[in-house]
């Protein structure tokens, strides 16, 4: 039925068992469990940029957090009209929600098809998936100090005894990676609960840190009880991978961070005015006034001399002020007697 899931697992651990069957046999349980780390780097590899746009996706998140919890505030009574608005304000801020649940989502089939590849070995002696007689026979051939990789804690007595291992030998090789396991699920949590931001601390949030801190690991422990040792070393290096990824990936984000707040601040100082300069003085708009003033055209000086009043010709006689001449009496008589 999930076929399509089984055959690309089984296919990228035949090719990791066939790299390290060159150098440490075929049989050799350190091919296996090599075999199987490196099948988790491979599908870790290939969910590299899905998980660091998780990353860049969960921290927009963080970012508008104070605003997601306005818009819960508003229409708490409203679900409906919630989810709308805060459908807008994730598409305002290029966040798709569901890319940051992308990488988990992919490990989960990969996890559940290692698990059924592991435990088939055995069902048939010809083959396995994409395993072949002889490498079903030197799967279950492989010793890890007194246990085979395809056995668990809890297993049957009467399958244990077809395998010639001891339970005692299992529960030495099974406990530590169980702890391991455990221990390194709690600190990636405890690393990406560390870098959360404080105003977006709601109580789903908290509750899920709880979940994510304790209850999984504890989850890793208890269900080693039930995993295969092969499945445990699938579960310890992916968590291991994990947790050197955050490392790497959040002092990535952070240096282009920082990159990106000394650009800022080297523009502005390069605005600035530098010390000892006087700030320059802003021109104020023209008022009202000032424009209409400046809009009107001046009058044109007038090119044209003022009209001089002839004078009468000065007589040689004195003149005194006030009095009329007996000459120009005698013209103004003249005219009158005409």
């Amino acid at each position: 039925m999930l076929d399509f899931i089984y055959y690309p697992v089984s296919f990228i651990l035949w090719c990791w068992h066939w790299v390290f069957g060159h150098v440490f046999g075929e049989a050799s349980a350190v091919s296996w469990a090599l075999g199987i780390v490196f099948l988790v780097f491979t599908l870790r590899a290939i969910m590299y940029k899905p998980t660091v746009k998780q990353v860049r996706s969960m921290r927009k998140m963080q970012e508008f957090a104070p605003e997601i919890k306005k818009l819960q505030t508003k229409y708490k009574n409203d679900k409906q009209k919630m989810q709308q608005e805060m459908q807008k304000l994730q598409q305002q801020h290029g966040v798709n929600p569901l890319g940051g649940c992308l990488p988990m989502l992919l490990q989960i089939p990969v996890f559940l098809g290692l698990f059924h590849v592991l435990r088939s070995f055995g069902n048939s002696p010809t083959e396995n998936y994409f395993f072949d007689g002889r490498g079903v026979d030197s799967y279950l051939k492989a010793d890890l100090f007194g246990a085979r990789l395809g056995n668990w804690i809890t297993e049957p007595a009467a399958e244990l005894a077809r395998f010639d291992v001891s339970r005692g030998a299992v529960i030495a090789v099974a406990v530590p990676l169980m702890i391991a396991a455990s221990i390194l699920t709690h600190l990636t949590a405890r690393h990406s609960v560390a870098r959360q931001n404080p105003e977006s601390a709601t109580p789903q949030t908290a509750m899920m840190n709880k979940l994510t801190l304790y209850m999984f690991p504890l989850g890793v422990l208890i269900g080693g009880f039930f995993f295969p040792i092969g499945l445990l070393m699938y579960w310890l290096s992916n968590n291991g991978w994990t947790l050197a990824q955050q490392h790497f990936v959040y002092r990535k984000i952070d240096a282009e961070e920082e990159e990106k707040k000394a650009a800022v601040i080297e523009k502005r100082n390069a605005l600035a005015p530098k010390p000892g300069q006087k700030p320059a003085a802003k021109k104020r708009p023209a008022g009202p006034a000032a424009s209409t003033a400046s809009t009107t055209p001046k009058p044109a000086a007038s090119t044209e001399k003022p009209a001089v009043t002839p004078q009468p010709p000065a007589d040689n006689g004195t003149e005194i002020p006030g009095l009329i001449s007996d000459r120009s009496r005698s013209k103004k008589s003249g005219r009158k007697n005409r």
